[in-house]
């Protein structure tokens, strides 16, 4: 189904998380002598997780002070989510509105029968309804495709993954195997956060590009959502969302990235693909180029 293999490549880039995890656990235990510290920062992990994942919709709608929209009020997005989720046979999303003029869009929840989807003022303004059906269309995939348990799982992981690199900081000069290189579980302890959030990352990537193709193939229009992307990534450049740390947990869902462009190393720690790669995709996918 999808063209780039996405799927996979997610499962093998879950499976170089995990193996991070273990790898840097093992090497705990023979240093402390106890497999007891990972195990607890796994449980806190997964505590944490499920309570983001059962709470993302409002934790993500709070953070942009959205607010519902009734049919009455907002009847042209009604009509393309109705028409989108009626297609791909799920039930309809309620629908949020955010006060910003930064273009940008998102949909949450934990599972289509607890979604919403949530435009901001801006992309309402920005777009045509042709193009605005396109990034629904991408926004609504984004749930059918579980990608909100997707990255919550990938964001434990790489949160247990840091607390016991901390741990290992803080804690591995009183290790009493001398086997155990101190510079190597330090190197290491230092290695395997940046590893682990580069790994989420290239999850969050890879997500995108799958909610692109499957988004593209639920409206039957890439090219609709290549010229919106176009669109947005001028709009966001001219009204960027400020880098409050709530927007900056919430920025992983929106559809492009919200915050000005960064350049160099900040490329690296970008939770959205490029997007001039994006909309060469969708170009691909229609079989022409935009201009064309």
């Amino acid at each position: 189904m999808h063209n780039h293999y996405n799927g996979l490549k997610t499962a093998a880039l879950f499976g170089v998380l995990w193996a991070v995890l273990l790898g840097l656990g093992a090497l705990v235990g023979v240093w402390t002598r106890s497999g007891s510290p990972i195990w607890i920062f796994a449980l806190l992990g997964v505590a944490m997780t499920f309570y983001s994942y059962w709470n993302s919709d409002k934790i993500a709608l709070r953070s942009m002070r959205a607010y519902p929209v009734s049919e009455g009020e907002a009847p042209g997005l009604y009509q393309i989510v109705r028409e989108l989720s009626q297609r791909a046979n799920q039930p309809m999303p309620r629908i949020y509105v955010s006060p910003t003029q930064s273009p940008n869009a998102f949909a949450t929840g934990r599972n289509p029968e607890n979604a919403a989807v949530c435009c901001t003022e801006g992309i309402l303004r920005l777009l045509d309804a042709r193009e605005l059906r396109g990034v629904l269309g991408h926004e609504l995939m984004h749930v059918y495709n579980r990608d909100i348990l997707t990255s919550s799982i990938a964001a434990a992981v790489a949160g247990v993954i840091t607390s016991v690199a901390q741990f290992a900081m803080f804690f591995g000069g009183g290790g009493r195997d001398r086997n155990v290189n101190p510079i190597a579980l330090i190197a290491l302890s230092l290695l395997a956060p940046f590893a682990a959030s580069l790994i989420q990352l290239a999850i969050s990537r890879t997500r995108e590009y799958d909610a692109d193709e499957d988004g593209s193939q639920l409206t039957g229009d890439p090219l609709a959502l290549a010229s919106a992307l176009r669109k947005i990534e001028g709009g966001v450049r001219i009204a960027p969302l400020p880098a409050d740390q709530r927007l900056v947990n919430t920025s992983h869902l929106m559809i492009a990235n919200p915050f000005r462009g960064g350049v160099g190393l900040a490329k690296m720690f970008a939770t959205h693909p490029p997007m001039a790669e994006r909309i060469v995709r969708l170009e691909r996918m229609a079989g022409r180029p935009l201009g064309g």
